[in-house]
């Protein structure tokens, strides 16, 4: 029986990763299993020579991580597009998210605004510094420790805005969220896939890949707050 083939995520495709994991192991037949973590903790590992058959990142880390040689040539396969949504503590007053105008509102009224540290994360603070509000923003942003959803500094009580990726904050207990940024604020990642330089199974791992990329996948990563990476709508 062949082993199973190891994945490394960041922790906005956990859940999906998760489900299609399961899909593969009884349809296909592959035994499959992702490890997720923070984007930026993942990449460190792989850098550091971290054994694995599939790696799924945001595309500018992994980029980098293909120029410097860690990924198999040729296997890069952008899989799907998160979007960054605002967030809200459950039962507090949902304020309006329609404009630029709003949105610079909910910043300069939010007592403590959480973001993660993942791309995701700095996209927002870029933001907050394209908008010119950083130095009024800047002594209440709270940075979530790697690997832990931000949505959950709002159910504690430690935030009371957060911006992470839809796929991490949806369904998340103690959370509203507002929906995407307005008009040219919007934030979206591109997450892709490839196989690592240090798969021991390159053909399994590209199959299991191909699976990702699949009309079964796309459906799975909508449920999840995700489109198809080809998908522009």
């Amino acid at each position: 029986m062949h082993r199973e083939i190891s994945g490394l995520s960041s922790m906005a495709t956990r859940a999906v990763l998760a489900e299609l994991s399961e899909h593969i192991r009884r349809v296909h037949g592959i035994p499959v299993r992702f490890e997720s973590a923070g984007g930026v903790d993942i990449a460190r590992r792989v850098r550091a020579g971290a054994e694995a058959d599939v790696l799924v990142l945001a595309d500018d880390a992994m980029a980098a991580l293909a120029t410097e040689g860690h990924l198999l040539d040729r296997t890069l396969r952008p899989l799907w597009i998160s979007q960054v949504v605002a967030a809200v503590p459950e039962g507090a007053p949902a304020p309006a998210l329609a404009s630029e105008a709003d949105l610079r509102e909910v910043l300069l009224t939010a007592k403590r605004v959480a973001h993660s540290t993942g791309p995701s994360g700095k996209a927002v603070v870029d933001l907050i510094d394209r908008l010119g509000l950083a130095e009024a923003v800047r002594g209440r942003l709270v940075q979530a420790p790697p690997g832990t959803p931000v949505g959950s500094m709002l159910a504690s009580g430690d935030a009371d805005l957060a911006f992470q990726q839809h796929s991490e904050l949806m369904d998340l207990p103690g959370v509203t969220v507002l929906g995407p940024l307005p008009g040219s604020t919007a934030i979206s990642s591109t997450f892709t896939g490839a196989v690592p330089a240090t798969s021991s199974a390159p053909d399994r791992a590209t199959a299991v890949l191909d699976l990702l990329g699949s009309d079964t996948a796309t459906k799975a990563a909508h449920a999840k707050g995700m489109r198809a990476a080809g998908d522009h709508n």
